[in-house]
């Protein structure tokens, strides 16, 4: 992918997070890497997930040079707002930086969570959820994305019942609440 000069810059570990407390109320700022080290520092994130025209989800595999989870296959889409960003124009900004797709994206919930991974450092996040459908072609950036497919909500659930520890701990959580709450009304 050649880097445009007039396109956004994506995410970087120096980018500044928004800190929160637990109901979301901004507390202050950190830089991305620091917010993930340790015990991590809770700040606000995002999710997405994107569907076909079949009502297939994208998941994708993150790229292995992640700090946290890389190799892992998680939901189409998920990263965190700039500070001075809404959290609904900056999952916009990534679905498009990510996977070079658009699409509308409707909130589902939020939701605070905390994984740990290893020794190297951690998830704390207050998350929101989004959904939203895809018709088109996608143009993945590698630096994010190792790989990416379609499945039905039926194989996901089954993937994650039999092969659990492949996937991100923040894309078992929020499928479980999509399955339970939200599939319905989506696909």
């Amino acid at each position: 992918m050649n880097a445009d000069p007039n396109e956004v810059k994506h995410m970087s570990e120096a980018d500044v997070l928004i800190l929160v407390d637990e109901q979301d109320n901004e507390t202050g700022s950190c830089e991305k890497v620091d917010c993930h080290l340790g015990a991590g520092k809770l700040h606000r994130a995002f999710s997405v997930f994107l569907f076909d025209p079949e009502g297939k989800l994208l998941i994708q595999q993150r790229n292995n040079n992640k700090m946290l989870w890389g190799g892992y296959w998680a939901n189409s889409c998920c990263s965190h707002p700039r500070l001075g960003e809404t959290t609904h124009d900056a999952a916009h900004r990534r679905i498009q930086e990510e996977l070079g797709a658009k699409s509308e994206l409707t909130f589902l919930y939020k939701f605070v969570y905390h994984a740990q991974f290893g020794n190297v450092g951690s998830e704390h996040e207050n998350c929101w959820v989004f959904a939203g459908h895809f018709d088109g072609t996608l143009n993945v950036d590698p630096d994010e994305i190792a790989d990416w497919r379609f499945v039905t909500p039926d194989e996901l659930t089954a993937e994650i019942e039999h092969n659990g520890d492949q996937f991100s701990p923040w894309l078992k959580l929020e499928w479980e609440r999509i399955r339970a709450d939200f599939l319905d009304q989506i696909v």
